[in-house]
């Protein structure tokens, strides 16, 4: 995910949506009526979102289970908004908002690679927005400067617990889609800035 800029003209998701499949030069977010823009990631962000990918699909082969990365939309229904999440993934049954298979109504995990720009807002009003979704029951939110990933799961109490990883040797357990994540995998050829 990369840095909203200033709020465009209000539209409806309907119009929204039409936008977004018509578009290919931006890509924009969209909730409560207000359409943001959103700017480019680094090499390092992208990176992150493919080392995850890779080792999730390849845990993921011969289940009925899917994982997407960035140019996948998710509708959030109870709040009016769609958003372009760094990564999603689900087992099970997926589904959409309609016919076209682009829009996703119901991951079970939703990942958020951060950046300086985004952080406060992955960490705050874009997660309360992701728990309004019933079938979401982890966040993954991954850090591109230092070895930092977080994980957010969803209690049977509807609590969230969050879960902290910061040693090239660890590894997170995603219970719900019954995958794991080597951190070591996750920063494979990631170039810190700062030590």
């Amino acid at each position: 995910m990369t840095a909203l800029t200033q709020p465009l003209p209000e539209l409806t998701f309907e119009d929204w949506l039409e936008h977004e499949r018509g578009s290919r030069d931006e890509r924009t977010e969209y909730f409560a009526g207000e359409i943001f823009a959103m700017s480019g990631g680094t090499a390092e962000h992208n990176a992150i979102i493919s080392n995850i990918s890779g080792q999730l699909w390849g845990q993921m082969k011969g289940r009925p289970c899917y994982v997407y990365a960035s140019s996948m939309r998710l509708r959030i229904q109870q709040a009016e908004a769609g958003k372009y999440p760094d990564l999603m993934a689900l087992c099970g049954e997926q589904q959409f908002h309609d016919g076209r298979r682009d829009l996703l109504l119901n991951p079970s995990l939703i990942g958020e690679v951060l950046s300086d720009s985004t952080e406060g807002y992955d960490r705050g009003e874009k997660f309360a927005l992701y728990r309004r979704i019933p079938s979401l029951l982890e966040y993954l939110l991954v850090s591109q400067h230092r070895v930092l990933v977080e994980l957010y799961s969803r209690g049977d109490d509807g609590r969230w617990i969050l879960s902290s990883y910061e040693e090239l040797a660890d590894r997170v357990a995603l219970e719900s889609i019954g995958c794991t994540l080597a951190l070591a995998e996750i920063y494979d050829k990631i170039t810190f800035e700062h030590p």
